[in-house]
């Protein structure tokens, strides 16, 4: 992955690497990626990974996305991929998987795509390949469609999946089940 330099005086986001002592691309990545993953107080305030310390896959490539372009870096795109997400990707879904009966339920995920090539900073062990092959479908957003735009695009295709598919439940249900998913994500590793 090419990296360059941080300027200083290009916008809000690049101040706040630049605070940190953080000068250059990779750096920046690499301190987005040993973020704790959690959900944040407010998606919608582009530094909220700096307040939180911490975010989701949303907050956490938007603020590398809206890095680029404060640096004139036209080849770093935001991805929104809908993945399987399942027990194989994660085993911590796998009890609420099979209490609902299903094989995987459709995860919205945010990710980059620099230069034709595909990074996920969600945390310092996440990697592409994980979820390549369970990609469903992908679209390219900006930083600022991490919130409404997101869920829209999710909760279409959950729509259309329901019925495709014959689930069981309402998308109300499914976005339930969801959730306690994304809850089973965040619990922390026990030693």
């Amino acid at each position: 992955m090419k990296n360059f330099k941080i300027n200083e005086h290009k916008g809000i986001i690049s101040n706040e690497f630049l605070i940190r002592e953080i000068d250059n691309f990779l750096d920046a990545c690499k301190f987005i990626a040993e973020l704790p993953y959690k959900r944040n107080s407010d998606k919608n305030e582009i530094k909220c990974v700096f307040y939180d310390f911490g975010g989701t896959c949303s907050t956490k490539h938007a603020t590398l996305r809206k890095l680029a372009l404060e640096n004139d870096q036209k080849n770093v795109h935001l991805m929104l991929g809908i993945f399987k997400m399942d027990s194989e990707y994660t085993v911590k879904i796998d009890d609420t998987l099979k209490k609902f009966k299903l094989k995987y339920i459709p995860e919205a995920h945010n990710y980059l795509k620099i230069d034709q090539q595909y990074f996920d900073f969600t945390n310092d062990h996440s990697d592409y390949s994980q979820f390549q092959s369970k990609i469903l479908t992908e679209v390219e957003i900006e930083y600022d469609q991490i919130n409404l735009e997101k869920i829209t695009f999710h909760k279409d295709y959950l729509r259309t999946w329901i019925l495709d598919e014959k689930i069981p439940y309402n998308l109300e249900q499914l976005w339930n089940i969801r959730e306690k998913c994304i809850a089973d994500l965040q619990k922390v590793d026990e030693v």
